[in-house]
């Protein structure tokens, strides 16, 4: 497997693109205007309760954060939020208290005591090492912060992951520390080449090239993304965002052997995760698959699943008695169409 992350700009906005295998994986892109990006944290000041919507509005400095844990905060306290996902015209951000301090290697968490190494690791020897490592880089720490080792710790040596794990101590700290005053702005969020140096890690890429969206065939996936038509061998499914729901529509084109529902929806259930994650597709999606017999359900389930598996915050919730499949998938980006235009 060839893994490649290539650093450019799209609109004269930076972007990154990972590619494996000659194929697009995922893509990030500044947005065109200056609203927070995901993960940005805020000194906000807590405003009026929503009776019935299990949440209260939080005052940023520009413009408003919906926060749903609400338990002890009364009107006009300080806190700190962090963003977690784009805002919908009109609406307030999406906040949590709940922060997180993530880099390559590490990811400090506040509220959350305990020092964790990812489960992706599997060299017991090397977890021992990792789990000293952190032991020592955090000794001294307020035991309100907890630590977790990322999977890109396996690429990594001591001196890279105990640098990572100080900086995000330090930056913890500060920020809690930091609680009088107006609201404000304390951590900008992860711009498009931070969050490919961040987060595209593990496995680490065999190549890094600065630019070569047009040499590697960048554009034109990208074009392809912004079209409803998905091609899967003989078939091809339909990804159409409405206000309510994602629509997916499954077909078999040309092929009518007994056996051809089943593969098209096979086919369809494992190219629809990257689909919607390209796409910056999220909230409920419901899925038409093409019509096949009850019994291969069972199979199609077992695909489903295992195509979601390292997709984060994703609850299938399965078959309705119409016959749909339907999912709902955290919005964790602006959709590309809206970047794009």
């Amino acid at each position: 497997m060839t893994r490649t992350v290539l650093l450019d700009t799209l609109k004269d906005r930076p972007a990154a693109a990972l590619v494996v295998d000659g194929q697009l994986d995922d893509l990030a892109i500044d947005p065109i205007t200056d609203a927070p990006l995901p993960g940005a944290i805020y000194r906000a000041i807590a405003d009026r309760p929503m009776k019935g919507q299990g949440g209260l509005f939080v005052k940023l400095p520009e413009g408003s954060g919906f926060l749903r844990q609400t338990a002890g905060i009364a009107p006009g306290q300080r806190l700190l939020v962090q963003i977690t996902g784009p805002a919908e015209a009109g609406k307030a951000y999406p906040v949590t208290t709940r922060l997180l301090f993530k880099s390559r290697y590490a990811i400090v968490t506040p509220g959350a005591p305990g020092l964790n190494v990812s489960r992706r690791i599997k060299d017991e020897p090397l977890r021992d090492d990792l789990t000293a490592l952190a032991n020592a880089a955090m000794k001294g720490a307020d035991e309100a912060l907890g630590l977790i080792l990322r999977s890109a710790c396996m690429h990594a040596n001591d001196d890279e992951i105990a640098e990572d794990i100080a900086a995000m101590r330090a930056l913890a700290q500060a920020v809690l520390a930091d609680t009088i005053g107006n609201a404000e702005l304390l951590v900008e969020g992860a711009g498009a080449h931070e969050t490919a140096w961040r987060d595209w890690a593990d496995p680490e890429p065999d190549e890094v090239i600065e630019g070569g969206f047009a040499d590697h065939d960048v554009l034109e996936m990208i074009d392809a993304l912004l079209t409803p038509r998905v091609t899967l061998n003989e078939g091809h499914m339909m990804i159409e965002p409405t206000r309510a729901l994602i629509a997916v529509d499954v077909n078999t084109g040309n092929d009518t052997s007994p056996a051809s529902a089943l593969k098209a929806n096979i086919a369809a259930a494992r190219e629809l995760p990257r689909q919607l994650r390209l796409r910056g597709l999220g909230g409920q999606v419901v899925i038409d698959f093409a019509p096949m017999p009850k019994k291969d359900r069972a199979i199609l389930d077992q695909v489903i699943r295992a195509a979601f598996k390292s997709e984060s915050e994703v609850n299938l919730a399965g078959w309705t008695t119409l016959g749909l499949y339907e999912i709902t998938r955290k919005r964790d980006r602006l959709p590309l169409a809206e970047i794009l235009t």
